[in-house]
C-alpha cells in the first residue's frame, strides 16, 4: 500500500483510529491537517496531531482551510484524500485534486443521521442502532455515495461515550477492507436515498436541560446522551442548577405526549422528588431514578426534599409541590 499517497484531515477518537490503520496498511501519508485542542472540551480520545509527529508526518493545524492549504495539498499530488471526523467543511476545490477520491467516515449509518453530534442525537432520539458509513466526498456535507457502512448496537442504558467508542471500531473495520479497493481506484458507489435522509445540528451545553414532562425514557436518552465527558444534563431546584449525570427508567419506557397526558391524569406533577433514597423523580407518567447528580460548580449544595419540584430555572420557585 506504500504506493497510495493521501492527506488525512483528522480528528477525534475516530480520526486516531483510522490514521493508525492507513499507517498500519502502510500508506503512504503526507500530511495530516487536524485542529487545536479545546480546553473547554473534556479531552477523552487520542491525539491525531501526537499520531502524525511520532509517525514523522507534517501536521498542520490552520483556523481555516484557505488558499495556502489548497496550493499545499495540491502541490502534494495525493492519490486519494480522506476526511476523519474533521471539523470543517473542505471546499470542493479539494475534493478535485486527489485522482482516486476524496473521502468522508461518517459516525451514522448514512443518510439517516446526516450533520453534526450524530452520536449524541441518535442516543437521544432513542434508537437501538448507528454505525459509521464511509463515503465518497461531494460539495453537500455527508451526501455522497456510499463506499461501505458498519452497524453497531445502541443498548437501553449505552452513553454517547460508549456508543462513539464502538463508531470508532466500526469506522476502523471499513477501512481495514475498504482500503485494497481504494488504492486500487475502484471503490464502491451506492447512491444515498434522498427521502431518508435526516439532519441534526450541533448541540450546545444549553441543550442539557431537562424537561420532566417528556416522559422517563426521553429524559434518560437525554441524560446518556450528555453524559460526561460532555456538558451534560441539568435541571434546577430553586433557581440552583443542579446536573444529572447517571439516570435509570422505572415504568413505562413511553415518551412524548402520551406520557405527559397519563402524568397529567395521574395528577403527579413532572419534575416532582418522589423519594430520596433511592433518589426518584415523576417524569411524564412515569419514573426516572437519578443514580448520579451534583450541584453546578461553585453552588452552594442545597438540601433535596420529598416534594421538591424540579424544573426550568424559572420555574424552580413557583410550580407546585
Amino acid at each position: 500500500m506504500r504506493d497510495l499517497r493521501a492527506v488525512v484531515f483528522a480528528y477525534s477518537e475516530v480520526g486516531h483510529a483510522c490514521l493508525k490503520e492507513l499507517l498500519n496498511q502502510g500508506t503512504t501519508v503526507q500530511a495530516v491537517f487536524t485542529h487545536k485542542d479545546n480546553r473547554s472540551e473534556t479531552l477523552w480520545f487520542p491525539s491525531v496531531a501526537a499520531l502524525a509527529r511520532e509517525a514523522g508526518i507534517p501536521v498542520f493545524i490552520p483556523d481555516a482551510l484557505g488558499d495556502e492549504e489548497y496550493a499545499l495539498v495540491r502541490s502534494l499530488r495525493p492519490d486519494v484524500l480522506f476526511s476523519f471526523y474533521y471539523r470543517s467543511m473542505i471546499a470542493e476545490r479539494f475534493l478535485a485534486i486527489p485522482p482516486k477520491g476524496a473521502f468522508n467516515m461518517h459516525g451514522s449509518l448514512l443518510p439517516k443521521y446526516r450533520g453534526r453530534a450524530c452520536v449524541n442525537w441518535a442516543v437521544l432520539n432513542g434508537e437501538t442502532t448507528t454505525g459509521a458509513t464511509l463515503h465518497h466526498m461531494v460539495r453537500r456535507a455527508d451526501a455522497g455515495d456510499i463506499v461501505d457502512r458498519e452497524a453497531v448496537p445502541i443498548l437501553p442504558d449505552d452513553t454517547a461515550l460508549d456508543v462513539s467508542r464502538k463508531v470508532a471500531e466500526a469506522a476502523w473495520t471499513i477501512l481495514r477492507r475498504t482500503l485494497p479497493l481504494i488504492a486500487l481506484g475502484a471503490a464502491p458507489r451506492t447512491p444515498q436515498n434522498e427521502a431518508e435522509a435526516t439532519y441534526f445540528g450541533r448541540r450546545t451545553p444549553a441543550d442539557g436541560l431537562i424537561d420532566w414532562r417528556a416522559g422517563a425514557a426521553a429524559v434518560h436518552d437525554l441524560v446518556r446522551a450528555v453524559t460526561r465527558p460532555f456538558p451534560g444534563a441539568f435541571t434546577f431546584l430553586r433557581g440552583k442548577k443542579l446536573f444529572v449525570w447517571r439516570t435509570l427508567v422505572e415504568g413505562p419506557r413511553t415518551p412524548g405526549l402520551a406520557a405527559a397526558d397519563a402524568a397529567s391524569r395521574m395528577d403527579i406533577p413532572s419534575g416532582k422528588v418522589l423519594s430520596l433514597a433511592p433518589f426518584r423523580i415523576a417524569s411524564g407518567g412515569g419514573v426516572v431514578r437519578i443514580l448520579e447528580w451534583q450541584p453546578e460548580e461553585n453552588a452552594v449544595e442545597q438540601a433535596i426534599r420529598e416534594g421538591d419540584i424540579l424544573g426550568a430555572a424559572a420555574e424552580g420557585e413557583s410550580r407546585p409541590s
